[in-house]
């Protein structure tokens, strides 16, 4: 296995470990998180620890995808496992957010309903033999929802201060991003979806 779809498992393999650190019961073994104070903001370092992991694996995608490119390592398994992973991350942190009632649940459900749109279209388009790669609008999709990602750990800072609501208008506008960006893998497999024989 080439170095590119090793990060990519790297990077599934960081998601139990931000779940066990974001979800575990300190208050119940005694353990009180430390609270820092930014601009008035609180930001409790489980959200620190969580973000710094996070990132860590945000960063693999950048990098499998660079050194796969450069180094003409691109793969079947690669253009596969890539997008499981990116979905896999990404749906895992809104879930968590959504769980604990920090973000609301309607543009976490937009984004799950096209990932399962989008992965039954390629599961139809790999019975003709075609493996579909992410397109453009899809790593823009990733990209925005890693961002908001980012932002809502931070608790909307440095906006939360200024009392803008930039995460919550990312993530709203990840779910716009979404729905327009599996309509175009929809527009790209139409012919294998409802292909008769």
């Amino acid at each position: 296995m080439n170095l590119p779809n090793r990060l990519t498992i790297f990077r599934i393999v960081l998601i139990p470990v931000i779940i066990f650190i974001y979800l575990f019961p300190y208050a119940s073994f005694g353990i009180e998180p430390a609270v820092f104070t930014f601009a008035g903001i609180r930001l409790s370092s489980v959200n620190i620890v969580t973000l710094i992991i996070y990132v860590i694996a945000a960063f693999t995608d950048f990098l499998d995808g660079q050194i796969a490119r450069k180094r003409n390592l691109i793969t079947t398994f690669g253009k596969f496992a890539d997008p499981i992973a990116d979905k896999l991350l990404t749906t895992t942190m809104f879930l968590l957010f959504a769980g604990k009632g920090i973000i609301p649940i309607i543009p976490v459900i937009i984004m799950v309903s096209r990932d399962i749109v989008v992965d039954g279209c390629r599961m139809v388009a790999s019975v003709n033999g075609k493996v579909v790669a992410a397109g453009m609008m899809g790593k823009l999709k990733t990209v925005l929802q890693m961002v908001t990602i980012a932002l809502v750990l931070l608790n909307n800072l440095p906006f939360e201060a200024w009392g803008l609501p930039v995460s919550e208008l990312m993530l709203w506008f990840s779910a716009f991003v979404s729905v327009s960006s599996g309509a175009q893998y929809f527009s790209q497999m139409k012919e294998d979806i409802f292909e008769s024989k």
